[in-house]
């Protein structure tokens, strides 16, 4: 395991913003979606990918080849191109005004080999590779995406974007970015069209809930030890888990647990080592939520195309003294429980659960949130100059994290997931890593009902 937050120094000039429209006319109307609409999804999620150089896209520069792609997408994906309103009780709209995404052009005085091991979530300059447009970065009346395309001495280029969350997920994005690939290549449609249909994850009508969600519960902070995240005092670091301590991890579980996902070690893995950082009341209930996609999924009835969000996140609750004082399965067992009770009719009770309590953000306090996007796609998008080296998530945020797969500077193969954390936090948390990797004697695996 190793983590990275070292200061890398660069700088950046930047053309002014300009917006991108579609080239076509696109229809103007408002579009409606329910799951879409909820408080906790009320945010700009960022992400950024590293291009290394093509000597075959000599002479081609690639932030016009994207930006000139980019206006063809939107015919397609207009919603895209307009802007957020609300209706009554605060609910959500997109109107398709067509006024287009924020685009930059940029370049830097760096090349990509002297990022190196940079090269990952929380790059240093990062605010300077995705400028914060001043009046950009409302969820109403704003765009709903900003794109900056940074050009490098070396000929390669980085490509980072802001994304208003409530309209798509990390795979409904992906699938707007091959868009705009498949538009750099000359096709004029994209190989799969759009879909919207956002009343397909609506809620029923009457609304019923009818599962058990621990991820809306409201929660009050009763032992004082749930500590609050400040947002201007959080140490940010991405973690980097080669194969050889995945490995290791594997061989402290028991045969009797099954089969068991890198993502599901890995997450179980941190949540332990993050309740303990925090020094959390033996007796809190502490939470982790793993966001489930339904693409794809039996049961789940949603179009090829569709590219709003369709994803929920079951929450698994213990106490924090049995997270903490037993082995990793513990953990990896209430990961696996709660991913079982994953359902069309869990999915619909969260819509319908939206409505009837008024589009509650999720639990905030001893709560956890963590996306495996390591099959979401971002590694996979290419603009002709091939795949990029680094592709996801930009940074985490207080209360969420990322997981992605990542090769690092020496060619070794691996998972990446930054975290923010307080600095007293990080500082135990790195050390209960370093402690649990070390750790050969098996614990006993203790029970108890919460």
């Amino acid at each position: 395991m190793a983590s990275s937050s070292s200061p890398l120094l660069f700088s950046v000039k930047r053309c002014a913003p300009e917006f991108v429209r579609p080239t076509n006319p696109t229809p103007r109307e408002v579009k409606l979606s329910d799951l879409d609409d909820q408080e906790g999804l009320r945010f700009q999620v960022p992400l950024i990918m590293f291009y290394p150089n093509n000597p075959l896209m000599k002479g081609k520069d690639p932030a016009k080849v994207i930006k000139e792609a980019l206006g063809k997408a939107l015919v397609y994906y207009y919603p895209l191109a307009g802007r957020l309103i609300e209706g009554d009780d605060r609910k959500l709209m997109v109107d398709c005004t067509g006024e287009g995404v924020l685009f930059i052009e940029a370049d830097a005085d760096t090349t990509l080999e002297n990022l190196g091991d940079s090269i990952q979530p929380m790059c240093p300059c990062y605010e300077e590779l995705l400028y914060d447009v001043p009046g950009s970065g409302g969820i109403l009346g704003s765009p709903l995406i900003l794109i900056q395309v940074t050009r490098l001495r070396c000929g390669g280029f980085i490509f980072a974007l802001r994304l208003n969350h409530t309209m798509s997920d990390g795979p409904g994005l992906v699938q707007f970015l091959n868009a705009i690939s498949e538009m750099t290549e000359g096709l004029s449609v994209p190989s799969l069209l759009p879909i919207w249909q956002r009343e397909l994850l609506n809620a029923r009508n009457p609304p019923r809930i009818t599962r058990i969600h621990h991820e809306y519960e409201e929660v009050t902070n009763t032992k004082g030890t749930l500590m609050a995240m400040d947002e201007n005092n959080l140490v940010h670091r991405s973690f980097f888990f080669d194969l050889k301590e995945i490995r290791a991890l594997r061989n402290r579980l028991p045969a009797s647990l099954g089969a068991c996902s890198t993502f599901e070690v890995l997450i179980a893995y941190v949540w332990r080592c993050r309740t303990i950082a925090f020094a959390v009341d033996p007796d809190e209930v502490v939470r982790i939520s793993c966001l489930i996609n339904m693409r794809g999924k039996r049961g789940f009835d949603l179009p090829p195309g569709y590219y709003g969000n369709a994803f929920v996140y079951p929450a698994s609750i213990t106490k924090a003294g049995m997270l903490c004082k037993n082995p990793l399965e513990y953990a990896i067992r209430l990961l696996k429980k709660a991913k079982a009770e994953m359902s069309q009719e869990y999915m619909k009770s969260v819509a319908d659960l939206m409505v009837i309590k008024g589009r509650p953000s999720f639990t905030l306090p001893g709560n956890y949130l963590i996306s495996d996007l390591t099959h979401a796609g971002f590694g996979e998008v290419d603009f002709g100059w091939g795949k990029p080296v680094y592709g996801g998530a930009a940074r985490a945020l207080s209360n969420v994290s990322f997981c992605m797969r990542f090769r690092n500077s020496k060619g070794e193969e691996g998972n990446v997931i930054p975290i923010c954390l307080p600095p007293p936090v990080m500082e135990r948390f790195e050390q209960e890593l370093k402690r649990m990797t070390k750790e050969a004697e098996p614990v006993r695996l203790i029970t108890s009902k919460l």
